[in-house]
């Protein structure tokens, strides 16, 4: 691994520890930079694990020193994510790098669409208006994303948490925790599976978790609209990359 490829992994990681607590996405910008410092596609998935744990705690304690937590409110969608996580975990396994890298350059478009589509939930409102039931089954298929691919997840969170009406600051709390719980479960696989490049995926956690803590501020204080549109560029960008469209 060059100096540059330490240099990018560790402002690209900070960037994407940002994005991640703010709006969610991140992933599709580390997970490619992995691929660009020479980390096979199934290997970029696994090791982005590795920094996405820490990046998620340290969002949670700056959530908490801020005041904000919505634990209380949303601990029925813990036991679904878990599920599927771990099923989307195992799943992922099977596929080879080639497979993964067309898959992630596919599954980003969506991605990207979804950031086009912000929610507008009730400024006051804490809890899921939902049934029980439907978070299950939807909170289900989140874990199960979540621990096959990683990249967007978060997005996806903040945005099935506000429409169930959650504020969005609090959903972002909300969001980083099941994150944390997600790569508690999914990682291991990787691990036990031989998929982490233990070098770079240590050099891009440095820049996650800095950034995760950063992240967690600036979504209390506003300024998630940039961040999306930063996100978007991105994706567009590294998407395009990866399913070989130049370069």
């Amino acid at each position: 691994m060059s100096l540059t490829d330490v240099l990018i992994l560790v402002f690209g990681g900070l960037a994407a520890g940002v994005i991640n607590t703010m709006a969610g996405g991140g992933s599709t910008i580390t997970v490619p930079l992995l691929v660009f410092a020479g980390v096979p596609g199934t290997y970029a998935n696994g090791s982005n694990r590795v920094g996405i744990l820490p990046a998620s705690l340290a969002a949670v304690l700056s959530f908490r020193r801020l005041g904000v937590s919505g634990f209380r409110d949303s601990r029925i969608i813990f036991l679904p994510v878990i599920i599927g996580s771990l099923v989307g975990s195992l799943l992922i396994n099977k596929l080879g790098d080639d497979q993964f890298e067309r898959l992630f350059a596919l599954l980003v478009i969506p991605i990207v669409i979804l950031t086009l589509m912000p929610p507008t939930p009730k400024p006051k409102e804490r809890k899921s208006s939902w049934n029980s039931p439907t978070i299950i089954l939807i909170f289900f298929g989140v874990g199960l994303y979540g621990g096959a691919i990683q990249a967007g997840v978060g997005l996806l969170m903040v945005l099935t948490l506000s429409r169930s009406g959650f504020d969005l600051v609090v959903a972002n709390s909300i969001k980083v925790m099941i994150n944390a719980l997600v790569t508690v479960i999914a990682l291991p696989v990787f691990i036990f599976s031989g998929k982490i490049s233990w070098g770079p995926a240590l050099v891009l956690a440095a820049g996650l978790t800095v950034g995760g803590w950063i992240g967690a501020k600036w979504t209390v204080e506003g300024g998630e609209r940039v961040v999306r549109w930063v996100m978007v560029i991105a994706a567009l960008g590294l998407s395009g990359k990866l399913a070989g469209l130049y370069g």
